[in-house]
């Protein structure tokens, strides 16, 4: 009788490793200073104004945190669904898993205007506010993760992670429904105040999570000349396809139930229809590009190639980011409804449209939370036995009696 056992080793710091390492650094150090650069001279510098104080920044923020639970469901159908041939991977994924948060809350504390107030919001909390739950939602992620790693690479305590990583699951759950809730509770918000944005954002997390674990999983691979093989390379590609679909379903379904609404009208046709730039991300980026097309890449004859799963996970990447802009940005540019019925103008634009155009400083923040977030997987994985020796290559040891 054998047993199966996986070895996992510390990737080798080639020469195109390192590089890629200093790249992300040197973006994670221009985010910083983007950061700086606000705070220096105060948030006039930005796009943002009263009616849209979240801007791009807190879409690259949302995003990654968002992308962050999705992308522990590698691991998740490992330990939990007993799926043996994504458990290779488990170890990456919930790295990755910590390191999209990580960088996602770096973006959203950089960007409050005050980061050292920081301090208030974790030790005052108005637990009626879905924000004071998120704090503990995303420090107890990322308590959970790490432990679920730490079970995974201790031998003594392999045998707990089941457990462990049901308790991931579920945590992860909750936390993406925290995180959609903030806005489907936002009642002051036409565009947000929907029940259906939990749903969604967990359809969302498990599409964006597993178009980047599949870019970053090929671009190690291709740095440790490894392989994930292209049997499972197109398995992950028909899930992706699975789960892209979801969110359009989601997505359909909420639109279609605020148009059932009289009062939802305007603002669901601004989104949709006379919105400017927002129909045009919506139907063509988010719709077409980050959803039909991944969709009809993987269930083609196509979707056998690694190339063009790659394709595809890369749109379903932008599509998600075009999906996040117009929920964020269209959201808060539609004017709020003070007084129902009345025609309300004021110095601050109030009843009025709200206009927004990302800046410079905005857009090299947000990069700097994907740098961070590439630069703590890659030093993970070059100092800690995360990645597999070979996947489907087994070790064979006697199996004890």
């Amino acid at each position: 009788m054998v047993m199966i056992h996986t070895v996992y080793r510390e990737t080798k710091a080639r020469p195109g490793f390192l590089i890629a390492l200093a790249f992300f650094a040197a973006l994670a150090a221009i985010g910083l200073g983007a950061a700086w650069y606000m705070e220096h001279h105060g948030h006039i510098v930005t796009g943002m104004n009263n009616g849209i104080v979240w801007g791009l920044p807190h879409v690259f923020a949302i995003f990654l945190i968002v992308a962050a639970s999705g992308v522990l469901n590698m691991a998740s159908l490992a330990s939990v669904f007993g799926k043996l041939p994504y458990k290779p991977k488990a170890r990456l994924s919930g790295l990755m898993a910590i390191a999209l948060l990580v960088g996602g809350l770096a973006v959203l504390v950089l960007d409050l205007g005050r980061p050292e107030r920081l301090t208030v919001a974790m030790t005052s909390y108005n637990f009626k506010s879905i924000f004071a739950w998120n704090i503990f939602l995303y420090t107890g992620f990322l308590a959970i993760v790490g432990f679920y790693l730490i079970v995974q690479m201790t031998r003594r305590w392999q045998k707990f992670t089941t457990p462990v990583g049901t308790v991931a699951f579920l945590w992860r759950l909750i936390l993406t429904t925290g995180t959609g809730s903030i806005f489907g509770w936002l009642v002051a918000r036409q565009a947000f105040n929907a029940a259906m944005m939990a749903p969604l954002f967990i359809a969302m997390s498990l599409s964006f999570g597993l178009a980047i674990f599949i870019l970053t999983r090929m671009a190690l691979d291709m740095g440790c000349d490894r392989t994930l093989g292209n049997a499972l390379v197109e398995r992950l590609g028909r899930l992706l396809g699975i789960f892209a679909a979801a969110v359009l379903y989601f997505t359909f379904v909420m639109h279609l139930t605020n148009l059932y609404s009289a009062s939802r009208i305007g603002v669901e046709r601004f989104l949709l229809l006379d919105g400017g730039i927002y129909p045009l991300l919506f139907w063509g980026v988010q719709v077409l590009l980050g959803g039909l097309l991944p969709i009809a890449i993987v269930y083609s004859k196509a979707g056998r190639s690694p190339a063009m799963i790659a394709l595809a996970s890369a749109l379903v990447i932008i599509g998600g980011l075009a999906q996040v802009y117009v929920i964020v940005i269209g959201g808060q540019a539609w004017p709020l409804e003070i007084f129902p019925g009345m025609q309300v103008s004021s110095s601050f634009g109030d009843g009025q449209i709200q206009a927004y155009t990302p800046s410079l400083p905005e857009l090299l923040l947000g990069l700097g939370g994907i740098g961070i977030a590439a630069v703590v997987t890659m030093l993970g994985v070059k100092f800690l036995p995360i990645l597999p020796s070979e996947d489907g290559e087994a070790v064979e040891q006697p199996a004890a009696a």
